[in-house]
């Protein structure tokens, strides 16, 4: 077995077992990726003849494998379980919050995950009308041990025409945002509940909210890259981030600035940068200011005497 094959390979049974640690019994594995794994994988060079090391054996079909004497699972392929939204809740329930502390993946094996995670969603085709329509798959930016990471709700034309999440003019604000912590926009990850921009049928321009159930055939995506980059914060733009997160379909008004939890993360919902552009007044830009204070003091960073009194009027 090749070095590179045996790290993805630990990465993903790792990812896995926390995974069902979790709570998750089922994942979604594209048919192509289970012929993948039926096949050997890639051999190593050869040992020389005097080697007592073993043949390799085939692996089982891939498994959720448990920490007790119990019968493992096997994944079933994603088509055996169609998506049946709920009017009343179109979204699946959220995942209890008390979760055990994961060990944290080797830099190698972190990496060969996030390339995998990576190549399966730029490929994906499951919303055939969006991928149809998209120019570029809209995956994410930025570091991979992020302590803080940002979710909006879909790429627009400009995220679509780059393939990088918020490029356009919400996109120069929220970099403009993170500068004012005293962070770089390479110091913290951006990503969507979309990983494609929703499609606008004879329009130039323009964009619409995601339906759910393309959230929900989506945003396991966006699931497992949060298991990945294990942030200490997570600050959700905009209602429609906070419905594909947490399920709650409040008026971002009221969540704003009250403390939510992502699967034992503290998430703070916040104004999507898109409504400061169309609502400049000085009020609403600090409102935004004081959940990215709250989301500053959660992380320990240092705040100034400066910082604390931006848009606040003299």
């Amino acid at each position: 077995m090749s070095e590179s094959y045996r790290l993805l390979l630990d990465a993903t049974i790792q990812h896995l077992e926390g995974l069902k640690s979790r709570g998750v019994r089922h994942v979604a594995v594209a048919p192509a990726t289970l012929r993948a794994l039926s096949q050997a994988p890639p051999a190593a060079p050869k040992a020389p003849a005097t080697s007592l090391r073993p043949q390799f054996q085939p692996a089982p079909p891939l498994e959720l494998r448990g920490s007790r004497r119990e019968e493992a699972q096997t994944i079933p392929p994603a088509a055996a379980r169609p998506f049946q939204p709920s009017s009343s809740n179109p979204l699946p329930a959220a995942v209890p919050e008390s979760l055990p502390v994961l060990p944290p993946l080797r830099p190698e094996a972190k990496a060969a995950a996030f390339g995998a995670l990576r190549e399966r969603a730029l490929a994906c085709v499951k919303c055939p009308h969006l991928a149809a329509a998209r120019k570029n798959v809209v995956f994410g930016v930025g570091n991979m041990d992020a302590q803080l990471m940002f979710v909006g709700e879909a790429p627009g034309a400009d995220e679509d025409e780059q393939g990088e999440p918020f490029v356009g003019k919400a996109g120069q604000l929220l970099t403009k945002i993170i500068q004012a912590t005293g962070l770089q926009r390479s110091d913290v990850y951006i990503a969507n509940i979309l990983k494609c921009r929703p499609d606008t049928p004879g329009q130039a321009a323009g964009n619409r909210k995601p339906t759910p159930e393309e959230m929900q055939t989506c945003i396991p995506f966006l699931h497992e890259q949060i298991d990945l980059i294990r942030p200490q914060v997570i600050v959700a733009l905009g209602a429609t981030a906070v419905e594909g997160l947490l399920g709650k379909t409040v008026g971002i008004t009221k969540l704003r600035g009250n403390w939510q939890t992502y699967r034992g993360t503290p998430l703070m919902p916040t104004y999507h940068p898109a409504y400061l552009l169309r609502n400049q007044a000085m009020s609403e830009k600090r409102r935004v200011w004081e959940d990215m204070l709250a989301a500053m003091e959660k992380l320990a960073l240092p705040i100034s005497e400066k910082q604390r009194n931006f848009f606040l009027k003299a």
